[in-house]
């Protein structure tokens, strides 16, 4: 497979919809809007962050979270709060903004302890539908990152929900982990080597910015 450079969520936009995905990310004819929904999750991210963190008192509309989050203050390692990783095409580590990454993303929160890390990932939305690859790439790239560690506790965090999904990663199977990836990778591949991205019309067509869609509800 030839380089290209991608992230969780872009891959996900991809899958949900490779029209919309090529006509957002490759062509840039139009952008997303940020939701109401969007722009509350990235407040109490940062909320979240600096508390466990910099343990930055929460705002107050916030101190509702702290029963969740203290647990996490109290985990032993080196803290990188919005820690953001990036590996090469031959997954090597490299920094979040070189030329030659193939694949990078952000943990909401990172913990080293000798051969042993922790990542959460923050979630405000529902906990109806728990999305673990997310988890699952973010471990891919520490194990890059910091070669002694062997094992990841990871976890879903949903803190409007009070409700930890919880999942491990061990060093010895980095292969059957990249392995999740690789038909959805292909897939995309593919769609720019052949120039095809066809629509995936979902009742979400409504909310969709690509205004020109034949799928657009506002046709």
């Amino acid at each position: 497979m030839e380089q290209i450079k991608w992230s969780y969520s872009g891959l996900k936009d991809y899958i949900n919809c490779p029209k919309q995905y090529h006509e957002v990310k490759v062509l840039k004819n139009f952008t997303k809007a940020p939701t109401q929904q969007m722009l509350y999750g990235t407040q109490v991210h940062s909320a979240l962050e600096d508390y466990v963190g910099k343990k930055t008192p929460l705002p107050k509309n916030y101190e509702q979270f702290a029963e969740q989050l203290d647990p996490l203050v109290e985990i032993e390692g080196i803290k990188y709060p919005e820690h953001r990783m990036a590996i090469t095409f031959d997954k090597k580590p490299c920094t979040f903004g070189a030329k030659d990454y193939w694949v990078r993303g952000i943990a909401d929160l990172l913990v080293i302890n000798g051969e042993k890390a922790f990542i959460v990932d923050y979630k405000t939305g529902s906990n109806k539908y728990p999305d673990l690859k997310q988890l699952q790439l973010m471990a891919l790239m520490t194990f890059a990152h910091f070669e002694q560690v062997q094992t990841i506790h990871a976890g879903l965090l949903f803190v409007m929900h009070k409700h930890f999904i919880p999942d491990t990663y061990t060093r010895d199977r980095i292969d059957d982990y990249w392995k999740d990836f690789w038909w959805n990778l292909e897939r995309l591949q593919n769609s720019y080597d052949t120039g095809t991205w066809q629509a995936n019309p979902t009742p979400l067509c409504g909310w969709c910015p690509v205004r020109t869609c034949e799928y657009h509800k506002g046709k």
